[in-house]
């Protein structure tokens, strides 16, 4: 339990469940069962929030949304949250397979303009620049919002090269992968903290990102961070002689 209250207490995150426990003890090289560290922070109180699955019949999109290798599907999508100057929107934008931020803002004003800054921000990034056809062969997938089925957006989208791929209407799931991160977001970020301008919450969520990229375990990765995901599929593969 000692080891298991100092995972929580040095984790950059709120409400980390068994697993990532877990996951974190392995890479301290303190070895032991997944249900032993389910029972004891169970029986001390320390298990995290349970979201119960919500059973449904079969969906439209049905399938796999994520992929095998970074830069071939990213999800965007928006929030608000309240400062002390007003509500502010955030926009985001996540890979479909390593889980990671790839760009991240916040504005007063959720037009389709603000909407384009994380994508903007990922393109520099991960293409090198910012240009025509740069981002060929890339999809984005949106929602059916205003900002991401306006002329303006859907323009950006094909001088960037990039395929528009809209989830199915009131199927939330199909955009899922953003959706989970907005929900990380909001659990670990603007649920927990107040801020007093835009500004300051725009320089925050840079930081917020960073951190997240650097730390956050994503399970399906074997708990690695979405930097050790990326890092471990851009490597070169090495041919035979």
């Amino acid at each position: 339990m000692e080891h298991i209250r100092g995972v929580l207490s040095a984790s950059p995150f709120h409400g980390e469940g068994y697993r990532k426990v877990w996951a974190r003890l392995r890479h301290a090289g303190i070895r032991t069962s997944r249900d032993r560290v389910r029972r004891l922070m169970r029986q001390h109180g320390l298990s995290a929030p349970y979201h119960p699955v919500r059973r449904r019949g079969s969906k439209a999109h049905d399938g796999r949304i994520t992929t095998d290798l970074p830069d071939v599907v990213w999800g965007t999508d928006a929030t608000q949250t309240l400062t002390r100057e007003g509500t502010a929107t955030i926009f985001i934008a996540v890979d479909h397979c390593t889980a990671e931020c790839i760009g991240i803002h916040a504005a007063r004003r959720g037009t389709r303009h603000e909407a384009l800054e994380p994508l903007r921000q990922g393109v520099r990034i991960h293409f090198g620049s910012y240009a025509q056809d740069v981002a060929h062969g890339l999809t984005l997938r949106h929602d059916h919002g205003s900002q991401y089925m306006s002329h303006d957006f859907q323009d950006e989208l094909r001088f960037l090269g990039i395929r528009s791929s809209p989830a199915f209407v009131a199927e939330p799931e199909c955009n899922g992968v953003a959706e989970r991160f907005i929900r990380t977001l909001k659990e670990q970020f603007l649920w927990v903290q107040t801020f007093d301008t835009v500004e300051d919450l725009r320089l925050a969520l840079h930081e917020l990102r960073r951190r997240y990229n650097a730390s956050w375990l994503v399970q399906k990765h074997q708990h690695r961070t979405p930097d050790q995901v990326r890092a471990l599929l851009s490597k070169p593969v090495a041919h035979a002689a």
